[in-house]
């Protein structure tokens, strides 16, 4: 196994290119679900998995799986589920075993590569719900009104109960 300070520091970078590659947690950073230190918190969950592979011998796909997938939900408020965690801890596990076989200049060619091809990093933006304020939805509903005076639309149904007692009320479609 390679073990020096060196090629222990190439698998570190190899980790930091997976994981700083991967859009989940590009949005997550950007987005602030890290709180204000989300980027400390990228940069520690780097050196927390690389740790991981270091502290554990035979790890499997599904171990390095639910270990990042807990990491990003406590960390980051994030649940995974877009089908990219098997393809990032493949890569890792991918880049791990290069490190192990003492591979480096495969393992350097990987990083470089995958830090290559690195697309643009993505940004979300919050789209409005129904708990916006009063005065916004008001002024949505008069535009879609005003929009629409051929065909105004339905009165809402009118309040009836229920078996219980509920007054129940419903909503426009």
């Amino acid at each position: 196994m390679a073990a020096s300070a060196d090629s222990r520091a190439l698998f570190t970078d190899g980790v930091r290119a997976v994981l700083h590659t991967w859009p989940v947690l590009q949005i997550a950073v950007d987005n602030g679900f890290g709180g204000l230190y989300g980027q400390q918190k990228a940069d520690w969950l780097v050196d927390v998995v690389q740790q991981y592979f270091h502290d554990n011998d035979d790890l499997a796909q599904d171990e390095v799986e639910d270990f990042i997938s807990t990491l990003m939900d406590q960390e980051f408020q994030t649940v995974v589920d877009d089908g990219s965690l098997p393809q990032v801890c493949v890569r890792l596990m991918q880049m791990f075993s290069q490190w192990q076989q003492g591979a480096l200049q495969q393992l350097s060619d990987s990083i470089r590569l995958l830090t290559l091809n690195q697309t643009s990093r993505a940004k979300v933006t919050a789209q409005p719900s129904d708990s916006d304020s009063d005065g916004e939805t008001q002024e949505m509903e008069l535009e879609s009104a005003s929009v629409n005076t051929t065909n105004p639309p339905p009165p809402p149904p009118p309040p009836h109960e229920d078996k219980d007692g509920w007054t129940l009320v419903g909503k426009r479609k």
